[in-house]
């Protein structure tokens, strides 16, 4: 059985943060990606402003936070962070780093073009390094079969979302940029899927802690569909098709994620953002095909996605505030 991200290190008895995991950043995957869907329902179907508006400057002070809180574990336990970013499942969270700078800066276009645009090419910058630096680990060869879990498609997956944030950015450099990390990010995001997957057909299954993760194998098609349509320009068939396949592993893996028994940890966020894509994906597919049935889909898994998420902030909270997530 693999190590599970949060094992890293077995963590002392005392509150600490040096237990603070990098895997969190992750919440801010999911709340940016739940702004920018409220966003556009405000935009395309009425909702109120306020409320992706709230959610966006939520995600915004807890990225602020978690910044804090892990540059602290960076200046007083470099060895726990050291491990961390070499361990072979949990330094693919690194890659939520870099995907929250991306997502936080369509949060805050509306706010101010430049310190967006600074925010992207911070998240650029991020999400290539990491990209470059896990399949430079994988071709070393000798990689434990039993590592190849859904968090491996993190790296492939941030390069995806530079293309589908960067798809209104004013550089003269950007479009080109978006075409070199949409043809990473796919190439990525297809080799790993088919190495997770023939890993989870013949080998052990997750440990429940990891179960939630699965959600990660939804990720790829639908913010490939996103990459897709802002490097294409259009809404056609192969985008429906990356579309509805990230639907068709939701109906897959969502009984399986979402199922009494699993206690919960900071890894539930992994959740987050793979479903967050797809409410996004569905949004503007619903739009395009100006289909009542698609309507009420995009609608039902926006619902879903706030009540997944207000849930997982409350227990998070909790656990911040009872200091179990340090212990």
């Amino acid at each position: 059985m693999p190590p599970e991200p949060t094992d890293v290190l077995r963590p002392p008895a005392e509150a600490s943060v040096r237990n603070l995991p990098v895997n969190l950043f992750a919440s801010v995957m999911g709340l940016s990606g739940l702004a920018l869907a409220w966003r556009f329902a405000h935009h395309k179907l009425g909702a109120p402003a306020i409320v992706g508006e709230a959610i966006g400057a939520f995600a915004v002070a807890v990225f602020v936070l978690l910044s804090f809180g892990y540059l602290a574990k960076l200046a007083r336990h470099l060895d726990a962070v050291h491990a961390e970013f070499h361990h072979p499942v949990a330094g693919n969270f690194f890659g939520t780093i870099g995907i929250s700078l991306l997502l936080l800066s369509a949060v805050l276009e509306p706010y101010g073009a430049r310190a967006a645009q600074s925010v992207w090419t911070a998240g650029v910058l991020v999400t290539i390094a990491l990209a470059f630096i896990v399949v430079s680990r994988l071709l070393k060869g000798e990689v434990d079969v039993a590592h190849a879990l859904p968090a491996w498609l993190i790296p492939g997956v941030a390069t995806l979302d530079i293309a589908v944030t960067g798809g209104h950015m004013p550089m003269t450099w950007a479009p080109e940029l978006n075409l070199f990390a949409g043809a990473v990010g796919a190439v990525m995001a297809l080799v790993l899927f088919a190495m997770i997957v023939s890993r989870l057909v013949h080998q052990s299954t997750l440990a429940p802690a990891m179960v939630p993760s699965l959600m990660i194998l939804v990720a790829p098609f639908a913010v490939g569909f996103l990459a897709y349509v802002n490097i294409a320009g259009t809404t056609d068939r192969f985008a429906a098709l990356l579309f509805y396949f990230g639907l068709f592993m939701f109906a897959v893996v969502a009984p399986r994620v979402f199922r009494p028994g699993i206690r919960f940890s900071p890894g539930w966020w992994a959740i987050g953002f793979p479903l967050a894509a797809l409410v996004n994906a569905a949004l503007v597919y619903a739009e395009v095909r100006a289909s009542a049935p698609l309507g009420v889909l995009a609608t039902a898994l926006l619902g879903l996605l706030s009540i997944a998420l207000a849930v997982l902030t409350f227990r998070t909270v909790r656990i911040v505030l009872n200091r179990q997530l340090f212990t």
